[in-house]
């Protein structure tokens, strides 16, 4: 069995250089959401025969903190919408690089 390392290689890097865009993608999303002040937030869950992950204090609190920073964004109007439609294009592009590799790998999709 012979085994053609410049392809291994070729795929190894393709497969490393896609998976960090895909993620710095997907980070600079989550930053400009925040910078938006549209930061994600999780409301407490509370599980019949489980530990409650968050207090209704301690969610209040965090509530609290983040109307409290969405007062001190430095940013205009303008700027935040800009930094929304950024966050959806790159949520997109992250998308597209998905769905891209997800064709690439199903055979069915090569007929």
């Amino acid at each position: 069995m012979i085994i053609d390392w410049g392809s291994f290689l070729s795929v190894a890097l393709a497969s490393l250089v896609s998976t960090c865009v895909v993620v710095g993608l997907y980070a600079l999303a989550t930053r400009l959401m925040a910078a938006a002040g549209r930061a994600p937030q999780v409301d407490p869950v509370e599980f019949t025969d489980a530990i409650t992950v968050v207090t209704p204090a301690e969610a209040a609190a965090a509530a609290k903190r983040a109307r409290k920073a969405e007062k001190k964004n430095p940013l205009t109007p303008a700027q935040k919408r800009t930094a929304l439609v950024g966050a959806y294009a790159c949520f997109t592009l992250c998308c597209f690089a998905v769905l891209y590799g997800i064709y690439l790998i199903v055979p069915y999709f090569h007929q």
